[in-house]
């Protein structure tokens, strides 16, 4: 019997890419044959795609997603004959396309606010600059929501007696200022000595199985870690990918089609409002009796907003 060969794909060769894919239809029998025995495994990447495309994956997932790809991919096996230097390849255009996700705060914030993860798939240096950007980034905040509740509950103060002339301050005036400025800063390292506490204690606890829903975390303890829950409020809304938000777009063709061209804007929004729902709603809490007091409004492209 003839030995045959797969056929390699060459760039610089017009036909080799279907004489490749002739050579696999040809052999597809054979093929098939040594996969039922070899028990081929799934394609890493195919499975990283499907996890990341769900509609639970955000912006914390990226981060984890690389690193366990990377460690795959830079795995060796005695079953890696003449495939070590596709793995090779594929573990460069990782490292080069992903490697600056370990340096931006969106990923890295993310990612150490996602109880699932936390800080366990940073490096040393990464986990330093992670930690001390969150506590930067929750002190920000903090200070952000004091200073807005603080005009409506500030009392009016107090009116000095002056013991010098109209034209400058007295000596009790810097006496004021000087005490003034100490209890702010004392109000400041309270601020970030409370906020500091809270991130040690987060991090220290143990992590929550990936299979449960970092949202429903962060509603169970926001009473134990409010400053975080904020911050994981901004950083874990974010998706992973467009993909759900491009199923959004096909869910919306199919309710408005040529069959169903006149239907109302309110009615087709509520209709897409309830074929979503199951998505996200249960991991939110949402409370769905609100479907009906919401305001709605029609946009643009065939899809639609509430406010």
């Amino acid at each position: 019997m003839k030995t045959m060969m797969l056929q390699q794909d060459v760039a610089t060769r017009w036909n080799s890419t279907f004489l490749m894919m002739k050579s696999l239809l040809d052999q597809k029998r054979a093929l098939g044959v040594y996969g039922a025995d070899h028990e081929l495994p799934a394609c890493p990447f195919e499975q990283l795609t499907r996890e990341i495309s769900s509609h639970q994956a955000t912006t914390a997932d990226v981060i984890p997603s690389v690193v366990a790809l990377k460690r795959l991919l830079s795995k060796t096996a005695d079953t890696d004959s003449g495939v070590r230097t596709a793995k090779h390849t594929l573990l460069e255009a990782v490292n080069e396309r992903f490697g600056s996700a370990f340096s931006e705060p969106l990923y890295y914030l993310a990612t150490i606010l996602d109880p699932r993860y936390k800080d366990r798939y940073f490096d040393t240096v990464t986990k330093q600059a992670a930690v001390k950007t969150l506590q930067q980034q929750v002190n920000k905040m903090t200070h952000s929501d004091s200073a807005t509740e603080t005009p409506d509950t500030e009392e009016p103060q107090e009116k000095k007696i002056r013991t010098s002339d109209e034209g400058g301050k007295s000596l009790l005036d810097m006496h004021d200022e000087i005490l003034e400025e100490n209890s702010t800063m004392e109000q400041q390292a309270g601020l970030t000595s409370h906020i500091s506490v809270q991130v040690h204690g987060y991090l220290s606890e143990p992590l929550i199985p990936r299979n449960e829903s970092p949202l429903q975390y962060w509603k169970s303890n926001m009473s134990r870690f409010p400053a975080l829950a904020k911050a994981a409020r901004k950083y874990l809304s974010a998706p992973c990918t467009s993909v759900d938000s491009e199923r959004l777009f096909s869910a919306a063709s199919h309710i408005v089609d040529e069959k169903r061209n006149r239907i109302q804007c309110e009615k087709a929004e509520m209709l897409l409002f309830v074929k979503k729902k199951p998505a996200f709603g249960n991991e939110v809490g949402l409370d769905y009796n609100l479907l009906h007091s919401v305001r709605w409004k029609p946009c643009l492209f065939g899809t639609f907003t509430f406010e």
